[in-house]
Order: structure tokens, then sequence, then C-alpha cells
């Protein structure tokens, strides 16, 4: 060998001891600390256990101590993205943790295996809390859309799905998976191992009721109850309770190969429960009970729990049922909620039970009533922090070993079922925010549209002026008595913001902003008399008292009675003379008509006003500020933000709207694509009722009014604050104990 080799091969070896060691260092460094943790008897890692009811962490030489489980659910998308997308980053999980920490927090729920960025972001963020670190329960995500379809757990296809992902799973969690990246699911090189920072397991999502009543009566003498390694069915179980023991025992298996054992629980909810709901409308909602306690662990110290969904406001019986006003709730009514928490938490009374999805959101629409202004919506930041608290102190006052509220974040993509049928094409949600649609303001982490922070609503335009140049159009003297006339928007409203010639006086001279996107509508007749426009006006906004100022719809447009009215569901009683031609409140509904022998019993059709429009401030900064403000004035200046739905609009991003089609035969309906909203501004006198609006010679021609017009947009801005509630929520898990008392 040369001397020139021998450099060469001397310069290898030692790039190679290099590189092998940084290898080492890299590996050692992505290793969670050490972790106090209790030894099974197997030799297996323990860190939580379920005793008798009770919910346990170990603390190191041989000592358990009860602990209440306080968490957040988190989702795996941001505005503008689908969950299938997984778009979060480490920048982004990070950021969170420490909040979710911060606010007090212990634990974590993902419903599906998110991305490998969640798991090295988790182990990043635990490296230096030692002892006390931030933990997660993994969720399992069922194959929902076929159990719905098939209605038969124990289809083959169905079986094969599942068994996948709970493979998928654990191995995610401890590292140990390579997954080609595909649409729709997580993927790529999972290496952290994230089992030291597991709380517990929790698998499947709800169960849809017809689909577990089917499988039991399908198997009903063909399939024994199932007897595993690690969990067993009781000889009382359904077969779908089986099919769940199954499922849970092969989680166990395969999690004990990698030397740790965790509590294991399966999805509930409150249509699937325990319990017996005499005051609930309809069959399905009390159809068929799945329960925890026919399955059990027979090698499993880490235990078992049982867990629940429970809403304030969802099935209806919560605000039906007689057999639950028990509990007063100090302002007159009662604590349904509570007196159902009590009755579910008797039937376990000998297994820990935690409610690991509980809420409501900070929406203008609202989809369900709940007793005590408990609703599905139409809350206020403010309000939704102190139902929050309240639901939380309900679920630990009553003995639960948890409470994990929906959820972190606000989600765009969502859907309600009293505004899905007017979010139009439905593959476009997430690039929207409609505020109407509860659905999608669940979080105590706003996602807001791009502009909140730019504009707020105050009554004072100034912040308008920073706005970057073409975001904003003006128009100079549109009425009389209007001297300026400004809109602008962003995923979520359309601003407007006008400057008058005298200081707005609500109670002499209110201001109206008609508006038009397509040929048709109506002429607002009593509040533009004597004015002849050239075509209908499908909404009308009016700005004046507070009990007064909001979206009007017209008649003919008015596509909440077209859904319920005669040509539709006909839920609605035909209109009076007054209402065929008078601008209506705009609504949604909140309770469909039910009728035996369809229900148990009667409930009439119910609906809401949601176009009312809240006078106040959104900064945040300010001691009244209020999610829900619609608009405020000061001085000569008043300004407004109007949610896009109010004006018609089933998708801004591509400029839909809902058109004047018929409905379909499945009772949807068809969009037109428009160029912009024509704004057509006047004020009124109280006394005189005279009109200072455009035009000459009674007539007003609408192609001459102020269009505003924008582009279709395929990418999102948005702001993200955190809500009053994850103050709130801070404020009541510091008054709690640590630990539970002994």
């Amino acid at each position: 060998m040369t001397t020139l080799a021998r450099k060469r091969l001397v310069i290898l070896l030692v790039l190679g001891g290099i590189l092998i060691a940084g290898g080492i260092y890299l590996i050692i460094s992505s290793l969670p600390p050490s972790h106090t943790t209790y030894q099974a008897s197997n030799g297996a890692k323990i860190k939580f256990q379920t005793s008798g009811d009770r919910f346990m962490e170990y603390k190191g030489e041989g000592k358990w101590q009860e602990i209440f489980v306080k968490g957040v659910n988190l989702g795996a998308t941001v505005p503008g993205h689908f969950p299938g997308e997984f778009p979060i980053t480490e920048e982004d999980y990070l950021r969170w943790f420490k909040q979710i920490d911060d606010m007090g927090a212990n634990v974590i729920r993902i419903y599906t295996v998110h991305n490998p960025v969640f798991y090295t972001s988790l182990v990043k963020y635990n490296r230096d809390k030692g002892d006390d670190p931030l933990y997660f329960i993994q969720g399992i995500w069922s194959p929902e859309e076929q159990l719905i379809e098939l209605k038969d757990a124990y289809n083959p296809g169905i079986k094969d799905t599942f068994h996948k992902e709970i493979e998928k799973a654990v191995k995610a969690v401890y590292g140990d998976l390579k997954i080609p990246v595909q649409p729709g699911a997580s993927g790529g090189k999972y290496r952290a191992n994230a089992g030291p920072y597991l709380m517990a397991w929790h698998i499947g999502t709800e169960w849809d009721p017809e689909m577990v009543d089917n499988t039991n009566t399908l198997y009903a003498s063909s399939i024994p109850p199932y007897k595993g390694k690690h969990f067993s069915a009781l000889e009382k179980a359904s077969p779908f309770e089986s099919w769940l023991a199954e499922l849970i025992d092969q989680t166990a298996e395969l999690e004990a190969g990698y030397g740790w054992q965790h509590p294991m629980t399966f999805t509930n909810w409150v249509t699937t429960d325990v319990l017996e709901h005499p005051g609930e409308p309809l069959f399905e909602e009390d159809l068929v009970s799945v329960d925890a306690t026919h399955i059990e662990p027979v090698d499993w110290e880490a235990g078992y729990f049982a867990a629940y969904h429970v809403y304030p406001y969802y099935p209806d019986f919560f605000h039906l049922d007689k057999t639950l006003e028990t509990i007063p709730d100090g302002n007159g009514g009662f604590n349904t909620y509570k007196a159902y928490l009590r009755k579910l938490k008797e039937h376990y009374k000998d297994m820990p039970v935690m409610v690991t999805e509980y809420g409501v959101p900070a929406s203008l629409g609202v989809s369900h009533i709940g007793p005590g202004g408990r609703n599905q919506g139409g809350h206020s930041d403010a309000e939704k922090a102190e139902i929050d608290v309240s639901l939380t102190k309900d679920i630990y006052d009553e003995g639960y070993s948890g409470a994990i509220l929906f959820m972190w974040q606000d989600e765009w993509f969502k859907k309600t079922w009293n505004t899905m049928r007017f979010e139009i094409p439905e593959d476009r949600r997430s690039y929207w925010l409609n505020v109407l649609t509860n659905e999608k303001l669940f979080g105590i982490v706003s996602m807001g549209p791009g502009k909140e922070d730019d504009i707020i609503i105050d009554g004072e335009l100034s912040d308008w002026d920073a706005l970057p140049e073409g975001e904003v159009k003006s128009w100079n003297n549109p009425a009389p008595g209007i001297e300026r006339f400004r809109v602008t928007h962003d995923e979520a409203y359309v601003y407007v913001g006008l400057t008058l010639a005298e200081d707005f006086d609500p109670d002499t001279r209110p201001i109206y902003l008609g508006t038009h996107t397509q040929p048709g509508g109506n002429e607002p007749i009593t509040e533009l008399p004597g004015i002849k426009l050239s075509d209908g006006l499908e909404n009308l906004v009016v700005i004046g008292r507070d009990e007064e100022t909001e979206v009007r719809t017209a008649p003919n447009y008015d596509f909440h009675r077209r859904l319920y009215g005669r040509y539709g569901y006909w839920m609605l009683d035909e209109p009076t003379e007054e209402q065929k031609v008078q601008f209506q409140p705009w609504k949604l509904a909140v309770s469909l008509t039910m009728s035996p022998p369809d229900t148990r019993f009667s409930q009439p059709f119910k609906d809401m006003t949601v176009g009312s429009l809240v006078r106040g401030t959104s900064d945040r900064n300010d001691a009244n500020f209020s999610s829900l403000t619609s608009w405020q004035y000061s001085g000569n200046e008043v300004e407004l933000r109007i949610p896009w739905m109010l004006l018609g609009f089933a998708d801004p991003s591509s400029l839909q709207v809902i058109d004047y089609g018929p409905l379909k035969k499945d009772r949807t309906f068809t969009t037109a694509e428009v160029d912009g909203i024509t704004f057509v501004p006047w004020m009124k006198d109280r006394q005189s009722q005279e009109v200072y609006g455009p035009g000459s010679h009674g007539a007003v021609e609408l192609a001459e009014q102020p269009k505003y017009t924008w582009s279709p947009w395929e990418t999102v801005n948005y702001t993200e604050n955190l809500k009053s509630g994850y103050y709130a929520l801070k404020e009541y898990y510091e008054s709690l104990p640590e630990h539970q008392p002994e």
C-alpha cells in the first residue's frame, strides 16, 4: 500500500468513526429522558393505571396517586386545509404544547395518527421536563363511513382496515414505522419513541346506533364472547361489544411487544350510552347500548376505563326529559347535564369514567338548544368560557376521572346540519370561515380570518388607512348624507366603512344597505318607499337602534323558507301576505318537526334569528370585547362586518352564491357564480319618512351603484389568538388539587 493510500485509509476510518459517533449521538439525543415508571409482573413499564373507579399515576418508590385528567382535544389541521392534509408544523406543535402546558392541562388527546412531526415535537418538548411532561392520549380512527354504510362491524374489509389502523398507531407511537405518504392519510418515517409520554389508548369513533343494532342482530347467535390474551368480553356482552374487546386486545398485544402497558378505553357517546331516556323523541338516540363494563382486562395491569363524549345540548332529551330535572341550576331551571353525569357514573361505580369530549362553540349560528342557555352556538368567547368551565366543574364534582375539552383550535373544514346545505361546494369549506356554522368554532384558540387583527370593529376607521393599497375599494358620495363608502373583505366577513356628513344618530336617521348579486330578489317597499330599483335585492342590512340592526333577506330569496317551506320539507306554515313582500329576519333551523310514528312524540319545528348584528368592539384588549361584535359607530363613522352567508354566499372563495333555482330532488340547492356585490346605500328620516338615497326622479339603476369585486382565492390568511376560555380554564385548573385527595 502506498503512503498516499495509507493516508486515504486513515482519513476514511476517521470520517467513518465520526459518522458512527454522530449517528449514535443522534439516536441517543432523540430518545426520551428516563421516566419514573412501575414495573409490571411481566416486566412491562407502567406510568398510569386504573384502580377501582380511580385513575392513578405512578410517582416512584412504590407510590401511586389518583389524578384528575385535564386536557384538550387537538385537531389535525389549520385553516385552508382538510385533516387528511396534516399541515401542522413543528413550530405550531411546540407553541401549542407550551400554551397547553401553561394552561395547566396534563394531556392532549388526538383522534388519529398524526404525521411524524407530532411525535418528534412532543418528545422534543418534553425532553427537559423530567417527571412533569405533557402527556397525550392516542386515538385510533375507525373506518367510520364503511361502518355506517354497511352496518356490519364484522365485515371482513372493515375488520382488516381497523386492525391495520391499530398496528399503524402502535408502531407510530413507539417510533417504529415507515409508511408511504398517501393523500388523506398520515405517513412518513416515525422514529421518535413517544411511548413514555402516552397516557392511554382511545379506540374508535362515535358509534352509529343503527350499525351497532344491526351488528348485534346479525351475529346474535353466531359470535361467542371474545376471549383474548389481555382483554375479554363477558358472557353478557353483545356481538358488537365482543368486536370491541378484540380490538382492545389487539392494541394491548401490540403494545406489549414494546415493553409497555397503558390504560385502554374505547370511544362512546350519549347516543349509545347505557341509560334509558324516556324524554328522547328520536328512536335512534335511545336504540341500543354499548357498555364498557361488558369488557374486562384479564392480563393488563395498566387497566381499563370508560370514555364518553357528553355535550349539554345533544341529544334533545337534555332539554325535554323531565326525569333529568332533579338538580336546580340556581337560576330557576335545572342542570340536566349534571343530573345525566350523576346517573351515568352510578352505572360505572366500579371503574373510572372520563368525559373526553364536551364544550360549547363561540359562533353566531346555533344548531341545538340546551337547558340554561348551554346551546350549541350563539355564544361569545366570554360566554363560551363561562359555560366550558361550568361543564368542567360538573364533571369534576360528579367524581369523573377526567375532562378533555373539545377542543384546542377552531376548525374551518367542519360542517353543521343546519348550514351544510348552504355551503356549496362542500370541498371548499376549509377556504372560508362561516361563523354561522358552529362546529367550526369550538376552539379555545381562535383561528380567525385574515383581517381580524387589522380591522378592529370599534366605530373608528383609521385602521382602514393602514391596509395595503388595493385591498379596499372606496366610493365618494354614493348617497346624500354619506360622504364616503368603503368595502373590503377577508375569509369570514365583508367589511363596510361609512363616513357620514353628520354624526350618526340611530334614533333619527337609520342607514340601509341593500345588496344585489344576481337577477331576481325584491324591492324594499317599506324601507325604500317611492324609489324604483332596476332589479331586486337579495338582502337588506339595517343599521339603527341596537335591537333592529340586522341582515334581512328578500322574501323571494329566503332560502330558509325555501328549504323548510312548501317546496322543501314543508315544516313552515304558508307565508302571510306581509311575509310575501317584506324583507324577513335571517333564520336558521334548530329543531325539525317530529311526529309519531316516526318519533316517540311530537315536537314542533323551531328556528332562531341569526341575522342580528351585535354592536360592540372586536378589540381583544378592550374590557368590553365581544367575539360576536358585528358593528359600531363613533361620531360620523360607522363600520361593520357582515358574515358571508348572510349575504347569500355558498362559497365566497369561488364567488358562489345560492341561486333562485328550485330545490333539487334531494332538497339541495344550486349555485351561481357572480362577479361581486352591488351595494345600494341610503338613509331614512324616522319622523318625516324622507329617503336620502341614490338616483333621481324616483329611479335607481343598480349598474350605477357601488359594486365590490374580488378575485377567487385558493390559499388563506388567518390569525391565531387565545380565547377567554383559555384563561378561564387555567384559573379553574389552578383551583384544583394537583392530585386527588387520598
